[in-house]
């Protein structure tokens, strides 16, 4: 009898459409700080991301279906046992990150941080001039989902937008252009705002590093949702103080949290967040998510293919489909 390890919450209702994809299993739900060695080892399939250095003893794993977009700590070798299946939830995080990214647009562009920073302190002060996001020009770098979804909202509110992804594709209707990693350095000058929602790769480590960050438009914001890897942050702590950029949202550091001392808690013109865009913060990923799953087991135990399966050479997903 196969078992199904469940490490996320799932109310009665989607348990049981979870149980009739596969009936014969055995399911264990666990949270995943509750999951005890035991029930890896045991684990035929299991739902959700565990520590990558746990799965060491998972020798039945047939199959591991991630909560997240992220999925290069698991395609690592030997993370998995061979032949193992994996599979991500790319899809399921463009309607919060997106907002999450559009937040930080306003809350820079505008100057809420000052004003709020001003209200605290009692202050009644004007910070002067503003710039606008209609007839501004939007540089997306990586356009999964998250990527895709805030290039379409920034289009929509009037801003141009270009769009850099790994492999170049035709252009959606809401980009002025897509590109690939090639037309970074060329596109990055004419940039009002940056967004980065890029994965963990050997091309995306240090991929803004000093001598980009310095290519950017003098008076450029630069936002980053992706993995704190992609951005020096030595270098961007400078160019925070001395130019170009006027500022700048994390919502990822590497590493994380964020060592005390580091000279990005100081800069005033940065805005970080706790990592804190995906996961579950909004109830519509959660549900997206579970979709996924419910979807993915039955076509398992049917032996169709999967959605989102994810390459092991390169840590993206081959594909995407809508659950």
């Amino acid at each position: 009898m196969k078992q199904i390890l469940v490490t996320l919450p799932m109310p009665p209702e989607q348990r049981a459409l979870l149980e009739q994809q596969m009936p014969g299993a055995a399911y264990i739900y666990c949270p995943k700080n509750e999951v005890t060695d035991e029930q890896i080892a045991a684990a035929s399939i299991i739902l959700g991301n565990l520590p990558p250095e746990r799965l060491a003893g998972a020798k039945k794993l047939e199959w591991l279906q991630l909560n997240s977009s992220g999925a290069d700590a698991y395609a690592k070798p030997g993370v998995l046992p061979a032949g193992a299946k994996l599979t991500n939830a790319t899809g399921a995080y463009g309607l919060a990150i997106s907002e999450q990214l559009l937040g930080y647009t306003f809350f820079l562009k505008k100057k809420f941080g000052l004003y709020y920073k001003n209200q605290l302190a009692g202050v009644w002060k004007d910070e002067g001039l503003v710039t606008a996001v209609a007839g501004s020009t939007t540089l997306v770098v990586g356009l999964g989902s998250i990527g895709g979804d805030y290039a379409a909202k920034m289009a929509a509110l009037g801003s141009r937008v270009y769009g850099i992804r790994r492999n170049k594709t035709d252009c959606p209707p809401y980009l002025a252009a897509v590109g690939s990693f090639e037309q970074l350095d060329e596109w990055l000058p004419q940039a009002d705002i940056v967004a980065l929602a890029l994965p963990n790769t050997p091309e995306t480590v240090r991929l803004f590093d000093e001598t980009r960050l310095a290519k950017m438009k003098p008076g450029s914001i630069l936002l980053n949702v992706g993995r704190g890897s992609c951005v020096d942050h030595e270098a961007l702590a400078a160019a925070l103080r001395a130019g170009p950029l006027a500022a700048a949202a994390l919502d990822v550091t590497e590493p994380e949290p964020l060592p005390a001392g580091h000279p990005l808690w100081k800069s005033e013109n940065l805005f970080l967040t706790p990592h804190v865009a995906g996961d579950f913060h909004l109830q519509e990923t959660l549900d997206w998510i579970t979709a996924l799953f419910i979807e993915n087991l039955g076509r398992y135990a049917r032996g169709e293919a999967l959605q989102n399966p994810v390459d092991p050479a390169t840590g993206y997903r081959q594909f995407c489909r809508q659950p």
